[in-house]
């Protein structure tokens, strides 16, 4: 059985409002986690990694007509 992972859909809100509903989100759920989030702001691409490395979470970005989908993976 799979399921699937959480989203936070951030699309159209500046930051940081997608980086307090992703820290809202992370801390909700489990170690080992997975949480996509869905943001179209520009400054998402500098603030949502920089959160993940500062809290040892991992994150992956993939774009594509002008989305980020960040695929973060939540640590200790």
């Amino acid at each position: 059985m799979t399921t699937e992972p959480d989203l936070v859909d951030a699309r159209g809100l500046k930051c940081p409002l997608p980086v307090l509903k992703m820290e809202k989100r992370l801390a909700a759920l489990p170690r080992g986690a997975v949480l996509v989030v869905l943001a179209t702001d520009p400054m998402a691409k500098v603030d949502i990694p920089l959160y993940c490395r500062q809290n040892g979470h991992e994150q992956a970005l993939e774009s594509a007509d002008g989305t980020m989908r960040f695929t973060i993976t939540k640590g200790a």
